[in-house]
């Protein structure tokens, strides 16, 4: 799934990062789980692996479902929850409908970590985390509690969208906290990725700043009308977690307008130039980002609750 050269990198990082607490705290920690269910870490484990071994794809649709959750009301698994009479599932937005995917992994997974640990002790918040952190290996601090609801609304406002431009992107970034270097290199995820027709239909059709070959390239499987749902890759080594993604944006072949605006004469162009030649600074930035992102917001200590079924409030 990721080069092994990430691992001593990630090593490091844990112990930076990681600060000893117990369960119930109202803090975050990478041994959140060490002392009520150690079994619970290595049973996601397994499952990511067995998941991303039927099918590839999987790895990025996880760690997309962790972001798009994250970025809506902090990281408490909302995305995750069913429509009931008192709200809209986050699951219908515009950036997630017939998109966001990987539920029924998630599913399996909480039906696994629950077995092992012998009851409900790990939050789908902190499961969807684990998930996204073993499709791309980084160490996280763990401990968040779930929400009880979700937004629709917030949703379709705050997930970043395929068509912004970099202002609106850094903007949106700054709104959770994170700042234009973790906007770069949570975007890297994309590494890994793919993308619908008709969310880069635009871009190949009727973009300049975009090298006529790939975009004639791309038009084959995503004509001027249909095949929306037709899949392309983000970045042509997706099964390698590597900086061609940057490299890719120097030669104007970004997929996404959006992946395309990270180098496109603004501010952030410098930064896909380091990672472009920098796979290893890529990696820690990456790592760090993915930290800070998942630290949006978590409800902890008694906030919230541990669910049962993960699309469901208890």
């Amino acid at each position: 799934m990721v080069s092994l050269g990430i691992f001593s990198l990630i090593s490091t990082l844990f112990l930076v990062l990681a600060v000893p607490t117990t369960a119930a705290s109202s803090k975050l920690s990478a041994n959140y789980y060490d002392q009520v269910c150690p079994k619970a870490l290595p049973a996601i484990k397994r499952a990511v692996e067995a998941a991303v071994s039927k099918e590839r794809r999987m790895g990025a649709s996880l760690l997309r479902l962790h972001f798009h959750d994250c970025f809506v009301n902090g990281c408490d698994a909302s995305i995750l929850l069913d429509s009931t009479s008192a709200f809209d599932s986050e699951k219908k937005a515009g950036p997630n409908n017939n998109s966001a995917r990987g539920f029924e992994v998630i599913d399996r997974i909480k039906l696994e970590v629950d077995k092992v640990c012998g009851r409900p002790v790990v939050s789908c918040a902190d499961i969807l985390a684990v998930a996204a952190r073993d499709s791309v290996v980084v160490v996280l601090q763990l401990g968040r509690r779930d929400s009880t609801t979700a937004s629709k609304t917030t949703a379709n406002n705050d997930i970043p969208k395929p068509f912004m431009n970099i202002s609106d992107l850094i903007k949106n970034f700054k709104k959770h906290g994170l700042d234009e270097r973790d906007l770069v290199a949570l975007s890297g995820g994309h590494t890994i990725g793919f993308a619908q027709c008709f969310a880069f239909r635009d871009r190949i059709y009727n973009e300049t700043n975009i090298d006529p070959k790939f975009a004639q390239k791309r038009r084959v499987a995503c004509p001027r009308t249909g095949g929306n749902s037709n899949l392309a890759a983000l970045d042509p080594t997706n099964a390698n977690f590597d900086a061609k993604y940057f490299s890719k944006l120097l030669k104007k072949r970004g997929l996404l307008h959006s992946d395309q605006e990270l180098f496109n004469g603004g501010s952030t162009d410098s930064l896909v130039k380091a990672y472009s030649s920098d796979v290893k600074a890529f990696w820690a930035d990456f790592a760090k980002s993915m930290v800070k992102m998942g630290n949006i917001k978590p409800l902890t200590g008694k906030q919230g609750q541990v669910r049962l079924n993960c699309r469901k409030a208890n």
